[in-house]
């Protein structure tokens, strides 16, 4: 365990977790903050903990499952394809009624199943980019996870407000999440081996894919969002 962790790859894959958990947990936070609108005072600090230490388990056994899955041929590609769709995503202006319809529960135990719930149907972009980061190691995904939750929970506003002020946040977290899709589909077991540098060289490709694409799509949205206003 100590040589892994004086490896200094292992703590730029920690790393990498750590921001993606961050940059794909907004909607978490705002799952959380709706889900316990309706407790009172004394109790939404409970749901919270509660609904987040269940939302921790289950997404280190999705997590686990997506790892076995990556080790089946062309899998990888897949995960990758997805990858760069969800940093795509990351770039789009966000919507706003999104979360309209989750539901409040006056009750304790109701609000931390919400969390939960809500977390597991939100987690696939964050389980498939995890998994993408880790490498195969579960350990650095615990890890990563258990560091990002409580940064997620209490610090999301200050992360949220950063991401706005600073869009380029936004664009390496993108950037980011192409990178490990290129790495991820060069290191599929279909595909014969590779010589060391085509894994940065499908990274960086994969990194200027998602901004080039995110960030012409997302000027069209806004684009069209001000001809409608306009109109």
């Amino acid at each position: 365990m100590t040589e892994l962790m004086s490896n200094p790859d292992v703590w730029l894959a920690v790393g990498e977790i750590i921001l993606i958990d961050i940059l794909l947990g907004g909607d978490n936070a705002v799952v959380i903050a709706l889900a316990c609108r309706k407790l009172p005072e004394a109790q939404r600090n409970k749901a919270i903990l509660g609904g987040a230490l269940g939302a921790i388990l289950l997404r280190i056994v999705l997590i686990f499952f997506a790892l076995e899955l990556l080790m089946l041929p062309y899998l990888k590609l897949v995960g990758a394809l997805l990858l760069i769709w969800i940093g795509i995503k990351l770039m789009l202006p966000e919507d706003e009624g999104e979360h309209a319809d989750l539901k409040a529960s006056p009750k304790l135990l109701g609000a931390i199943w919400t969390i939960i719930v809500a977390d597991a149907l939100m987690s696939l972009d964050n389980v498939v980019a995890v998994a993408g980061a880790s490498h195969g190691q579960l350990e650095l995904v615990i890890f990563g996870i258990v560091v990002s939750i409580p940064i997620i929970i209490w610090g999301s506003k200050l992360v949220l407000r950063l991401m706005e002020r600073f869009p380029i946040v936004i664009k390496l977290g993108a950037a980011l999440l192409g990178w490990i899709a290129g790495g991820m589909a060069v290191t599929d077991i279909s595909l014969p081996a590779l010589p060391s540098w085509a894994y940065y060289i499908a990274g960086i490709t994969g990194a200027l894919v998602v901004v080039a694409v995110g960030g012409s799509l997302a000027r069209y949205q806004q684009n069209r969002t001000l001809r409608s206003k306009d109109a």
